[in-house]
């Protein structure tokens, strides 16, 4: 009766162990996403008086984001209800914005009063005319000016929700599902304990000493000491593995690939060079002419970031794995304020104060003294793409060392690499003399005398 017993003990917790796993595996219990709901478009839509914001917010950005924000001045004037503001204290109507936008210079000759006012106090620089303009795109524009501001991105809420553990009322709290987990794994001690003096009993019912079937057993280790030759091949290989991982461990002293050090203004060469797609030669311009590359003067930036004030991000929205690493629009704008600092640019009058602040960037990529590498010679004379040695910068969050930048690594490329023969003059005579010597009709670098000591190290 008593092996019984335990059987159906045995059972009972296997089978309410089974049930909790199965009931938090259960898909019903999953968090719900929430949806931003579609009706504040169209509500804006009513409220703007005909136009369309979800349009005027397109056409603002491909047209007046350049020069103009909602609620700061910028090049031009701040357009947060510009059409109601003007027409309350100037006396203008649609048809003076729809003449302006199409044609502010005109308006300026014609002696218009408002608009020879915002020509003198900015700067006399007219405005770019947009005649392609239609009246609707107009309007679509000022009812997005006029439009309230838009509500958080609901991947935001979402990111929000899950940090703050305030989820769906559907979904189960953290609690409970850390309670249910220390409920299942209780269960498991109790079956493993019971399993253990069903074993025993049964053991015993056998005739099966098991004190002294214990102290039969010799111990591992003194088995392991008592064989002599065991211990001889263990120390050996000991020795050879140590020897193998200290030679591998000294031969990495100076290489730092993957090195990725915290830098004092953050710069994602993701957003610039892969989402905008500007050219990596345009900042560091020097890398065509020069044996460095440089680091690009904080003004080559502010060609830009004069106007570019704040990150908008992609329409898709902050990825799941930037929203983790808090790679969030608020902390981008935060970096752009940290260049206006180092600058010295007041954003709000849209000049240099003068007052700048020295940006110390932590160097990545650094070859040792005794060795000499000329950017301008592989980017210029050899054509050598800067993905070739740096990696796919274009899709680096934070860039890092991608490549060993060792002797050996450098060895094979000029093995592996024709010179570059095409429009090329400067080797022209050499390609005809070493093409007849190596019998071949292109050359390698190496063929060239990239392997020469000489070459690298003098």
């Amino acid at each position: 009766m008593k092996k019984v017993l335990h059987r159906i003990q045995i059972s009972t917790v296997l089978g309410l162990s089974l049930f909790l796993f199965a009931l938090l595996s259960n898909p019903l219990f999953a968090q719900e996403e929430t949806a931003a709901s579609a009706d504040v478009s169209t509500a804006a839509t009513e409220e703007a008086g005909g136009g369309d914001p979800v349009k005027g917010k397109q056409l603002f950005n491909q047209y007046c984001a350049a020069c103009h924000a909602l609620d700061r001045k910028m090049t031009g004037p701040a357009l947060a209800n510009v059409e109601t503001r003007l027409m309350e204290e100037e006396g203008l109507d649609k048809e003076w914005f729809y003449s302006w936008i199409k044609n502010s210079a005109g308006m300026i000759t014609a002696g218009d009063p408002y608009a020879v006012r915002i020509y003198n106090e900015y700067n006399q620089a007219a405005m770019t005319a947009f005649p392609t303009l239609s009246n609707e795109d107009i309007d679509d524009i000022l009812a997005y000016t006029a439009a309230p501001p838009p509500a958080p991105a609901a991947q935001t809420d979402a990111a929000a929700t899950t940090a703050t553990g305030e989820g769906d009322s559907s979904g189960l709290s953290n609690e409970m599902v850390l309670g249910a987990l220390a409920l299942v794994f209780g269960l498991l001690v109790i079956m493993l304990v019971l399993v253990n003096k069903t074993l025993r009993r049964i053991a015993e019912a056998n005739g099966v000493d098991l004190q002294k079937e214990r102290e039969k057993k010799i111990p591992i280790w003194k088995a392991f000491a008592q064989n002599q030759f065991l211990v001889f091949v263990t120390v050996v290989f000991l020795l050879l593995a140590s020897a193998y991982y200290a030679y591998a461990w000294m031969m990495q002293i100076g290489i730092d690939q993957g090195y990725a050090p915290v830098q004092p203004i953050h710069y994602s060469h993701k957003i610039h060079a892969g989402d905008n797609k500007i050219e990596c030669k345009y900042c560091h311009s020097s890398a065509r002419t020069s044996k460095h590359s440089g680091i690009p003067s904080l003004n080559v930036c502010m060609n830009c970031h004069k106007s570019i004030y704040e990150y908008k991000g992609n329409p898709e929205g902050p990825s799941a794995e930037d929203l983790a690493n808090g790679y969030t629009n608020e902390f981008y704008t935060n970096e752009i304020k940290k260049l206006y600092k180092a600058v010295g640019w007041d954003e709000e009058n849209q000049r240099y104060t003068g007052e700048t602040q020295p940006v110390e960037w932590v160097r990545i990529h650094n070859l040792p003294d005794f060795a000499y590498f000329n950017h301008s010679q592989h980017v210029s004379v050899a054509g050598i793409e800067c993905q070739t040695c740096h990696g796919p910068v274009e899709e680096m969050e934070v860039m890092y060392q991608y490549s060993p930048l060792t002797m050996g690594w450098c060895i094979e490329c000029h093995r592996e690499t024709n010179v570059k023969l095409a429009d090329n003059p400067y080797y022209e005579k050499i390609h005809n003399e070493l093409s007849k010597k190596y019998g071949v009709e292109e050359l390698t670098a190496a063929q060239m005398g990239a392997l020469e000591c000489g070459k690298c190290h003098y």
